[in-house]
């Protein structure tokens, strides 16, 4: 008790001083608390921004790790022979691998069971089909004469080559699709003959939204086989109607003819779902003459993708791209690992787009948090040296004190005790008035510096982009697309705060730009955690200075001290 009293006194006593030392911690302590709590902001962001978003997952495969396989394969077996290093490389091995690469449905099936979280899918298959004289693609004269001439050039470099031509749908193998094989003759035709296996995959159709102008979308079942939804711009170039039938071919074999009924005619929500690949691209490839259907249908024609990869006599080949869907981000890494642990081959790779674009939304964040991360450090490193050069400076004075306070019988560790009580009470003091004053400044100096974290992100991706030699308004894609990504961070607003549309692109050689969706602002409010961080802090630089302060308290020899003083 008379070491608290004493404690009290000597604070009460040395107001000025003591001052000193609340403003300095409190400034400290205000810096402290800015940081740890765009630190737990930035946490809470990442670890909850998905938490209770579902999130997309597809399997795809490596190409590279594929290519490098074979080559390595192709070294091993001819070893024994001598080879130049600028021999031509065994394309035929190289197609090999690629073609054999593919997943069946049954595959991605055998994984969704293998999954230990639950896990929902949606997919569809697209392959192309040819028109007939009754039922022709939306196309003007020049494209007509383009694509006829593109068709020829391209059957003739594929006659020579043994190349095929992409089929419908993009490129073969993306994000879980299975392509043709390179080794085969494709012919994509005059439509996209898209099956969907549920209404989840219609609503995340490649070719956009779009919205139904007459009719019903057609069901899943066998009932339904044979029925079709086609765009109204479609419907309105061949004179069609909801009920009337179309009749298609087979690219590849014309004697080969299926015969299907419009139950809906669907219209394109906006423009830039139209046109998308211009005249080259083939009228395949026109999303106005896409032909959705059920899965169910394409199985029913033989056009599903496991009869076409068996089917060594038809040159058609159907994509097939298959979706899971996992409850937030934490099952997706745990399907990621169960799907290994099934068997899957190092050579493809579980991916997810949600993860990835959240992922590049939370980059200035990443940023700020390294920022505030050694902002921190330095602060506590400076806070710990002014702590100590204090306390000695103080200890050094009250030296006559502390030879009076021993010569009279107490103890070195009373007297110890005392100057770390009078500091605890001092630097707590302090800490609160810097706790109050950085959860004021928090929020506003976070989103303030996050800002501009973000601005030097946007200028980042357009400095890449004029690298690219793309002015930073010019359309991106083909025909002048520009791609989005909405951000998965506008579902943790409660946690992370709201994001904005940067104009940041991140840019390719093709020119095609993609607009990230930057979280832009934090809820970095100042929460109990922070509190207990900075008490801790608060304790540990006391004690790291007091632990000076005592070794000189024990150093000193009472008798001596007041020799020196009379």
């Amino acid at each position: 008790m008379f070491v608290l009293n004493n404690a009290w006194k000597t604070v009460i006593r040395n107001k000025g001083r003591n001052i000193l030392i609340v403003l300095i911690v409190a400034i400290i302590a205000a810096a402290a608390t800015i940081g740890l709590a765009i630190r737990n902001a930035a946490s809470t962001a990442r670890e909850t921004g998905l938490a209770n978003t579902s999130v997309t997952a597809t399997i795809s495969v490596d190409r590279s790790k594929l290519m490098e396989q074979a080559r390595e394969s192709q070294s091993s077996s001819s070893s024994d022979s001598s080879s130049s290093e600028d021999s031509t490389p065994d394309f035929d091995s190289m197609r090999s691998a690629l073609e054999g690469s593919s997943l069946t449905l049954a595959d991605y099936q055998k994984y969704e069971k293998a999954s230990s979280v639950s896990v929902s899918s949606y997919y569809s298959e697209s392959t192309g089909v040819s028109g007939t004289d009754s039922f022709q693609p939306v196309e003007s004269s020049t494209a007509n004469a383009a694509n006829s001439s593109s068709s020829d050039s391209s059957s003739s470099d594929s006659s020579a080559s043994g190349d095929g031509q992409q089929g419908p749908g993009g490129e073969g193998g993306g994000q879980g699709g299975q392509g043709g094989g390179p080794g085969n003759m494709m012919t994509s035709g005059d439509f996209t003959l898209t099956g969907f296996s549920s209404d989840t995959a219609i609503a995340n159709a490649s070719n956009g939204s779009f919205t139904m102008s007459s009719g019903e979308v057609f069901g899943y079942g066998e009932s339904d086989n044979g029925k079709v939804i086609i765009s109204k711009t479609l419907a309105d170039f061949n004179n069609l109607s909801v009920g009337d039938t179309i009749t298609v071919t087979n690219p590849s074999d014309t004697s080969l003819t299926y015969t299907l009924t419009i139950c809906g005619i669907y219209e394109n929500s906006t423009s830039s779902n139209t046109n998308a690949m211009g005249p080259m691209g083939g009228t395949s490839q026109d999303a106005d003459n896409a032909i959705y259907t059920s899965v169910s249908t394409l199985k029913s024609l033989g056009l599903d993708s496991d009869t076409t990869a068996n089917d060594d006599n038809d040159d058609t080949t159907t994509q097939l791209n298959y979706t899971y869907v996992l409850a937030n981000a934490d099952d997706y890494e745990t399907f990621a690992s169960d799907v290994k642990a099934a068997g899957l081959d190092d050579t493809y790779t579980v991916q997810s787009a949600d993860v990835e674009q959240y992922e590049s939304s939370l980059v200035p964040l990443d940023n700020l948090a390294k920022f505030a991360l050694t902002l921190l450090i330095v602060v506590l490193v400076v806070g710990a040296v002014v702590l100590v050069v204090l306390n000695l400076f103080n200890i050094r004075e009250r030296k006559y004190e502390v030879g009076v306070l021993t010569a009279i019988g107490v103890k070195k560790a009373t007297v110890a005790a005392q100057f770390v009580i009078e500091l605890l009470i001092v630097t707590m003091c302090g800490i609160a008035l810097g706790v109050a004053g950085g959860a004021v400044a928090s929020v506003p100096v976070s989103n303030q510096l996050l800002a501009s974290q973000v601005s030097a992100q946007e200028s980042e991706a357009s400095s890449q982009q004029q690298q690219f030699g793309r002015a930073a308004d010019m359309g991106g894609g083909p025909g002048g697309e520009q791609q989005s990504s909405s951000s998965s961070a506008n579902s943790s607003s409660d946690s992370a705060g709201s994001t904005k549309s940067s104009n940041a692109q991140q840019g390719g050689p093709g020119g095609m730009r993609q607009a990230v969706n930057y979280v832009s602002e934090i809820n970095a409010t100042v929460n109990l955690a922070v509190v207990g961080q900075l008490i801790l802090i608060g304790l540990g630089l006391t004690l790291i200075s007091a632990l000076v302060g005592i070794v000189f308290v024990m150093r000193y020899e009472p008798l001596q001290i007041l020799a020196d003083r009379s």
